[in-house]
């Protein structure tokens, strides 16, 4: 009785809706309202056929949840409706804390695949790494899962286990058991590689990440004379818009960071970067690294510094995660992520599953299988250094030579 009462309600819902549409056009051309109000119409008459011949009983909260996540998966594998639960975590994830085995995840090419994992996590020390296509979870097939239902499998209380099955270079099958963990807070490592030259690597863009990275700077600065500084962006999944323009603002002065165009005229701004005070200025170049697993945020700070002049990027090709996620909250705690723009870099370019070129294309030098497994795993838990890493090696080679660097404003 108490579901045939909420079917009920449901059903005198879609029918105002139906009078709705058929009564003010509510922004939408003729034809279109007279489309929406069909398929309105078609999904009440399922919804009344499921209620009175399917074969158990069903939660009619259920089928409305997955009716709006169905709609909303249908635009591209960022959109999706947030349950309380869900909202709830991405608020405590942006602020830089969740346990879980950190991983940035997308679907590409209808499979779940990595684009990077973030740095002294469990994935990272497992040595998992961008473009790993993801089977299976605790042996649940991947296939036509969400994104967020596959986050949801991989988070968990810390100390517990999951198992992931990974596809690599399209014929590697890999079974990897991690243990959750809580993923690290700070974004920001910094390391003097020699007297002058600085390594500063930032994991993720994150709440607090533009502070961390000017008290770094701080500090760096006082303790010696700057004479360039090697930005490491590599495995870095992004984050948060926001921090991704403080960050690039730090170290320009004048020009745009970042344009952010979408259907909407509120979806439609320029960043501009604003001189720093005088005892801020930052008077030495700077060499970005970028791989496959660069994206979204840490695209933005490429983009801005090498559009502007500021910086000569190394390594590969980026990601190319170039789409705005705008989390819109609704009734009862619940909220819509939706993607409403798309990120142009200063030159007017959208990266959006193209990603960005460096200047200098350098590959990652891997190490053979006769080297044992010990070094192997030193590279994805350690610090690199101008010793251990190549492409650190050639940024700090191209820092020193005065040809390379001339043409960079700073």
């Amino acid at each position: 009785m108490y579901k045939k009462l909420i079917f009920l309600k449901i059903y005198l819902f879609l029918n105002f809706v139906l009078i709705f549409f058929l009564v003010f056009n509510y922004g939408f051309s003729k034809e279109k309202n007279e489309e929406i109000y069909k398929y309105l119409k078609l999904f009440s008459q399922v919804l009344r056929l499921i209620e009175e011949n399917y074969v158990t009983e069903v939660n009619p909260k259920d089928l409305i949840y997955g009716a709006i996540n169905g709609m909303l998966s249908s635009l591209d594998p960022y959109s999706s409706l947030m349950k309380p639960d869900e909202y709830k975590e991405l608020e405590i994830e942006t602020k830089g804390s969740f346990t879980g085995i950190g991983i940035e995840i997308t679907i590409k090419d209808e499979i779940l695949t990595v684009v990077a994992p973030i740095e002294d996590t469990p994935a990272w020390k497992a040595g998992i790494k961008p473009g790993d296509k993801i089977l299976k979870i605790d042996g649940k097939s991947t296939k036509g899962m969400s994104l967020l239902e596959a986050v949801k499998l991989l988070r968990g209380p810390k100390g517990t286990k999951v198992t992931i099955t990974i596809l690599r270079n399209e014929k590697d099958i890999k079974e990897i058991t991690l243990i959750r963990d809580v993923i690290p807070i700070k974004s920001v490592k910094t390391k003097v590689l020699e007297p002058g030259y600085v390594y500063v690597r930032i994991t993720n863009f994150q709440e607090k990440t533009a502070k961390e990275l000017k008290e770094a700077l701080e500090k760096l600065e006082n303790n010696q004379q700057i004479k360039g500084i090697i930005l490491d962006l590599r495995y870095n999944p992004g984050g948060l818009l926001s921090s991704a323009i403080e960050v690039s603002d730090e170290f320009l002065d004048n020009g745009i960071i970042v344009s952010v165009k979408g259907k909407n005229k509120d979806a439609k701004m320029e960043f501009k970067a604003k001189p720093n005070p005088p005892q801020r200025k930052h008077p030495y170049p700077i060499v970005i690294l970028i791989n496959h697993g660069t994206a979204s945020a840490a695209e933005i700070v490429t983009g801005a510094l090498k559009d502007n002049k500021r910086a000569l990027v190394l390594g590969q090709k980026s990601f190319g995660k170039g789409c705005v996620q705008t989390v819109i909250p609704l009734e009862d705690d619940y909220a819509v992520k939706l993607t409403t723009a798309y990120y142009y870099t200063p030159n007017g370019v959208c990266i959006d599953k193209i990603g960005i070129v460096p200047d200098i294309e350098i590959p990652e030098i891997k190490i053979s299988k006769a080297e044992n497994f010990k070094k192997k795993e030193k590279i994805f838990r350690h610090f690199p250094s101008p010793e251990e890493d190549f492409q650190v090696k050639m940024a700090l080679s191209i820092l020193k030579n005065v040809k390379e660097i001339s043409n960079l404003r700073f």
